[in-house]
């Protein structure tokens, strides 16, 4: 049996949840789980698992929350088709719009935004609600490398540069490295002491990234060594991240937990994530894995590993892991890291490869 969130040791920190973009597909977050259930635009298909309420009940205490722009094509279910963007300026008014969404949810009391300097004191604070840090997923919002300024100025603290391609890097199924743009990118966020979001970077792009020194995480990844694809981290690649100072967050997907997986299968066991767990430790050390679970980042309970039908249920997950390690997956290596590795470094790049 799980303990109570307020049994646990130290924060529940998630490195990657799309919040903005499920209110923007027409969710509304406000509501306990099981009523959004009831009547989930999304429904049938994404069975929901993140609601405000329900991330409450598990304990969490801040999260990496997305600005993320679908483009178009990509997949939007019946009604919603249509609405991705194309184009830079489209992008950037979807990510505009979320931003105006979770300034609208700070206002509410549902979360708080947070800028690097405030996250010890709202970690020391247990009556605060959801810290939020705002991660750009994807970044076609970034009309050039110029406008690079106007984000970071509006509260963004971390940038992933692609999702499939983008203008800037080859992605997820979309083999390819930096595009001109996209190194004058990385160079302009190596100086302003910005982290680069390695999930869904192609291996090309990500060395070359590498290359010009920027400093990495990846929030939602698993690895490829048990599951095949460029969505995944190679070892090679995992070890880099380590080597820079950065954290993993594992991905709770079954296509992402079990290779070979397809819609409709029986969903992965539980336990197949924590191989994913394992692999990276034995890599980099447990104090190098956390979680960037991704629930509902579009995929619902129905693709989830076994036994996570509900937020709060990333607990299972931890309880199989060994018992002095969960602590620090849970949350505390994030914390590590944005305490006294990831945000308060010198803003200056890491030795190139």
């Amino acid at each position: 049996m799980s303990l109570s969130p307020d049994a646990l040791p130290g924060p529940l920190i998630d490195g990657h949840l799309d919040l903005a973009y499920n209110a923007w597909l027409g969710r509304d977050l406000s509501l306990p789980l099981e009523e959004l259930r009831a009547q989930d635009p999304l429904a049938p298909g994404q069975r929901a698992t993140v609601s405000f309420p329900e991330l409450r009940a598990a304990g969490l205490r801040l999260c990496f929350a997305t600005l993320f722009a679908l483009p178009e094509g990509s997949g939007l279910p019946g009604a919603l088709a249509g609405r991705g963007y194309q184009g830079a300026e489209e992008a950037r008014s979807q990510a505009l719009g979320q931003l105006a969404q979770y300034r609208r949810w700070e206002d509410e009391g549902k979360l708080r935004l947070l800028r690097r300097r405030d996250v010890a004191a709202h970690l020391a604070d247990p009556g605060a609600p959801l810290g939020a840090l705002l991660l750009m997923e994807g970044a076609d919002p970034i009309r050039d490398p110029g406008d690079l300024p106007f984000w970071l100025e509006a509260g963004v603290e971390l940038i992933g540069l692609a999702w499939e391609r983008t203008r800037y890097a080859g992605g997820t199924d979309a083999p390819g490295g930096l595009s001109a743009p996209g190194r004058e990118l990385v160079a302009e966020l190596v100086g302003a002491g910005v982290t680069l979001d390695a999930s869904h970077l192609d291996d090309a792009a990500f060395w070359e990234a590498a290359e010009l020194g920027a400093r990495l995480i990846a929030t939602h990844a698993n690895s490829r060594a048990l599951v095949p694809g460029n969505r995944q981290l190679s070892d090679e690649m995992a070890r880099e991240i380590a080597r820079r100072g950065g954290v993993i967050g594992l991905v709770a997907h079954s296509r992402f937990t079990r290779p070979g997986w397809r819609d409709g299968d029986p969903r992965a066991p539980l336990e197949e994530l924590v191989r994913h767990a394992e692999h990276f430790a034995g890599l980099v050390g447990w104090d190098r894995v956390a979680l960037g679970s991704d629930l509902d980042g579009g995929f619902g309970a129905e693709k989830t590993p076994l036994g996570i039908d509900h937020y709060r249920d990333l607990a299972r997950f931890l309880d199989l892991l060994p018992p002095e390690v969960r602590a620090g997956v849970r949350g505390g290596n994030w914390q590590r890291w944005l305490l006294e590795e990831g945000f308060t470094q010198e803003k200056k790049g890491a030795p190139g490869r």
